[in-house]
């Protein structure tokens, strides 16, 4: 790691440090010279005590626990991927905000593999929404399409699964750091990514979930992929959130039809009357994709 890239972490881990305020940052000091001289002002107010009772050598030992937990990565084999290493995926340096880094663990050479495809849906997937993905993962797969999802309870999860069954690719993005997967019903499912998949999150390893995260991180499902496909979602779901990023910034939207009688398919068909591309086979996204 150079100089410049270990001042950029260290800057990232400081608690609840924003987006907009490492952009300030950067703008004032490029080249992060100042970052280890920073006072409480610097950073976002509502992370530290106020001016006058902020004790200095307590910032000081926040910053050698900082420097402790980034030697940690290694023989944690947790890599860090800056915006500004030629790794960082290209098309999700493209969207509105990207993660100033990706802490990863796992097979990073999915990163650069394409094309990717997200696949999300409800966390109370349906006997139709699962054996629907069972049935097209294997075109999808055939294809070497690496499997984009969020690790989450239902679709999510058996999106990883199946592409894992098919002999495929999957990467996870999560809400919070890698120590504290979330839920933990799908820890061993994680641990197996770890090891032949890939998990990512824009937040330092020991960061725990909080809810805020967890439809902030959809912009990174859809920013690494060509395009999202929703398998089941209820009016006002996260997956539409991760839909509504994918629309923004000019990716495809794919969609799974459903029963009028199942209140988890009124998510995916309102978004086939928005314009979204109806699949019933995985030839309907090959065709939008054109592999």
């Amino acid at each position: 790691m150079d100089d410049f890239k270990e001042r950029f972490i260290h800057l990232l881990h400081y608690p609840n440090i924003t987006w907009q305020t490492v952009y300030r940052i950067l703008k004032k000091d490029p080249n992060l010279y100042s970052i280890y001289h920073l006072q409480p002002h610097d950073l976002d107010q509502k992370s530290f005590p106020p001016l006058n009772s902020f004790n200095q050598s307590a910032f000081r030992l926040q910053s050698e626990t900082i420097h402790e937990q980034i030697r940690q990565y290694y023989p944690n084999e947790i890599s860090v991927i800056s915006f500004f290493d030629k790794e960082y995926p290209s098309l999700l340096k493209s969207i509105y905000q990207p993660p100033w880094a990706l802490f990863a663990k796992g097979d990073l050479s999915l990163l650069q593999k394409n094309p990717k495809l997200a696949v999300v849906g409800s966390r109370q997937a349906t006997p139709y929404g699962k054996n629907s993905l069972k049935l097209l993962m294997p075109r999808l797969i055939e294809k070497d399409m690496v499997i984009v999802s969020g690790l989450a309870k239902g679709i999510d999860a058996v999106a990883h699964e199946c592409a894992i069954n098919c002999g495929g690719k999957t990467i996870a993005v999560i809400a919070g750091g890698l120590y504290h997967i979330y839920p933990k019903e799908n820890m061993n499912l994680a641990l197996q990514m770890m090891k032949t998949q890939l998990i990512v999150s824009e937040y330092p390893p020991d960061t725990k979930p909080v809810k805020w995260q967890f439809p902030i991180r959809n912009r990174i499902i859809s920013g690494l992929s060509v395009g999202t496909f929703i398998i089941e979602a209820k009016q006002k779901s996260g997956s539409l959130i991760t839909a509504n990023y994918a629309v923004t910034e000019g990716r495809e939207v794919f969609s799974l039809p459903g029963s009028i009688f199942n209140p988890f398919s009124n998510g995916t068909n309102e978004l086939i009357q928005q314009g979204a591309k109806l699949v019933t086979r995985a030839e309907d996204i090959f065709d939008e994709i054109r592999l």
